[in-house]
């Protein structure tokens, strides 16, 4: 593997593989979605698409970062949406940072949405394809700049290339100490809650990647189960999920 490590603004061209990186929190909340039971997760451009698509299709639920507002079921916060009945549902995300960075690289072949709940499943996916040349991590936060989002994209890409021997710790702290971490830890990020640093640094919480792709003229965000053992580009090695 050959990781590249961009910000949306330095996107060019189109990435053979694109793994997009939101710790805090788009990517974390769209995996606790799915473990609560959502179908599938339509990624909006605006809040006003957002919207648009939840009039057209009765049924679903919109979603937005910052303090609800009007036509929003719910809000980009892991800790309130772990309680919400939202099974069988479809949810539509938009963020300011997640969701553009994978509606910015929509063309590519394979684009994962990643944070560190998934980052195990990501990282054997990766292993798994033995992909020989470069994948182009999204870092979406801060214009490519968000410590949390940088750290995650080492973990897995160090993860993808050797397997599952690589300590977690130095990267969590550095995703604990990160400005988007004070921030909503101190409530300046509104539509939060105090667990969703602590909720956002659990490592492998679950058991699937998240794989984004164009369904009809919408991009679609699903649960892809990733074996636990895999045969990459060493040979067949089992991997625990912790």
């Amino acid at each position: 593997m050959d990781p590249r490590f961009v910000g949306i603004p330095e996107l060019t061209g189109v990435p053979r593989i694109a793994v997009v990186i939101d710790v805090m929190r788009a990517f974390t909340v769209a995996a606790w979605a799915f473990s609560r039971g959502v179908e599938k997760i339509v990624l909006a451009a605006t809040e006003d698409e957002a919207l648009a698509l939840k009039e057209h299709h009765p049924g679903r639920l919109a979603l937005k970062d910052g303090a609800p507002a009007a036509g929003f079921d719910l809000v980009n916060s892991p800790a309130l949406l772990r309680s919400a009945d939202i099974g069988g549902r479809t949810l539509v995300q938009k963020t300011t940072a997640g969701t553009v960075g994978a509606l910015a690289v929509a063309d590519a072949p394979l684009i994962l949405c990643a944070s560190f709940v998934v980052a195990g499943p990501t990282a054997r996916l990766l292993r798994g394809a033995g992909v020989p040349g470069p994948v182009t991590f999204v870092i979406t936060g801060e214009d490519g700049r968000a410590e949390e989002d940088l750290a995650c994209a080492e973990y897995i890409a160090r993860r993808g290339a050797t397997g599952a021997g690589v300590g977690a710790a130095p990267y969590l702290d550095r995703a604990r100490n990160s400005r988007a971490a004070a921030e909503l830890s101190t409530g300046v990020r509104r539509g939060s809650h105090p667990d969703d640093v602590a909720l956002c640094l659990e490592l492998d919480r679950f058991p699937f990647a998240m794989t984004a792709r164009r369904e009809d003229s919408a991009m679609v965000l699903r649960p892809t189960t990733v074996p636990r053992t895999v045969v990459g580009p060493r040979g067949p090695g089992k991997r625990r999920h912790h």
